[in-house]
C-alpha cells in the first residue's frame, strides 16, 4: 500500500468518525430537546395544577363567606321579625293593662262584685283557717264591705268553718300613672296569704293578666303571626 492509498484510507476514517460524531451529536441534541420539552410540559402542568387548586380554594372561600353572610343576614332578619312580633304582643299586653285600670274606675258595683269573687277564689285556693288580706289603700272600704259575704260564700262552698280574715295595714301599690310608669303599681284585686306567710295567693288583676297572657300567648301568636311566618319561611 503506497502513501496515496494510506492517505485515502485515513481520510475515509476521518469522514466516518466525523459522520458518527455528527450523528451522535444530533441524537444527543434531539434527545435533550425532547427531555427539555417533556420537563417544560411537566412544569407547565404543575403550575396549571397549582393555579387550579388556588382558584378552587379561593372559590370555596368565597362560597363559604357568602353562606356566612347570608346566614347572618337571615338571622338578623329573623331577629327583627321576632322583635317586631314581641313589640306587638307587648303593646297588646300594655293595652290590656290600661284597660284593667278602667275596671275599678268605672262601674263601682261591678268592681265590688269582682273583689268579692277574687276573695272567695283566694280562700278556696288557700284553704286556711286564718288569712291575711292585702289590697290597695283606695280599695280598703270596698273590701271591708264585701269580706263578710265572701267568707260566707266560701264557707258554704268549701263546707268548712268560717275563716278569720285580717285586712293588712300594709297596702298594695296604687294604680299605674302615665307620669311615672316605672314605679310599682297595682291595677286592683287582692293578695291573700296564710297566717305564717308561707302560702300566698296573688289574685291581683295584674297577676291574673300575666297568667292569662302566658297561657294564651301561643294562641295569640298563632292568630297574629301564622300567616306572616308562612310568608317569611326560608
Amino acid at each position: 500500500m503506497n502513501d496515496t492509498d494510506v492517505s485515502k484510507q485515513i481520510q475515509q476514517m476521518v469522514r466516518f468518525i466525523r459522520q458518527e460524531a455528527e450523528e451522535k451529536a444530533n441524537e444527543i441534541s434531539v434527545s435533550a430537546e425532547e427531555e427539555f420539552q417533556i420537563e417544560k410540559l411537566q412544569l407547565v402542568e404543575a403550575e396549571k395544577k397549582k393555579v387550579r387548586q388556588e382558584y378552587e380554594r379561593k372559590t370555596k372561600q368565597v362560597e363559604v363567606r357568602k353562606k356566612i353572610e347570608y346566614s347572618m343576614q337571615l338571622n338578623a332578619s329573623r331577629i327583627k321579625v321576632l322583635q317586631a312580633q314581641d313589640d306587638v304582643v307587648s303593646g297588646m299586653k300594655e293595652s290590656a293593662s290600661k284597660a284593667l285600670v278602667k275596671i275599678n274606675s268605672g262601674d263601682k258595683n261591678n268592681y265590688k262584685k269582682l273583689l268579692k269573687g277574687l276573695i272567695v277564689q283566694s280562700l278556696v285556693r288557700l284553704k286556711e283557717p286564718s288569712v291575711l288580706l292585702r289590697c290597695r289603700e283606695m280599695d280598703v272600704s270596698v273590701v271591708k264591705s264585701v269580706v263578710e259575704d265572701a267568707k260566707r260564700e266560701y264557707t258554704e262552698k268549701a263546707k268548712v268553718r268560717t275563716p278569720n280574715v285580717t285586712i293588712d295595714n300594709v297596702h298594695l301599690p296604687p294604680p299605674p300613672t302615665d307620669s311615672d310608669p316605672h314605679r310599682p303599681s297595682c291595677s286592683g284585686g287582692v293578695v291573700l296569704a296564710s297566717e305564717d306567710g308561707k302560702i300566698v295567693c296573688d289574685n291581683t288583676l295584674d297577676a291574673r293578666l300575666d297568667v292569662v297572657f302566658r297561657q294564651k300567648l301561643p294562641e295569640i301568636r298563632k292568630q297574629l303571626f301564622s300567616k306572616m311566618d308562612a310568608r317569611t319561611t326560608y
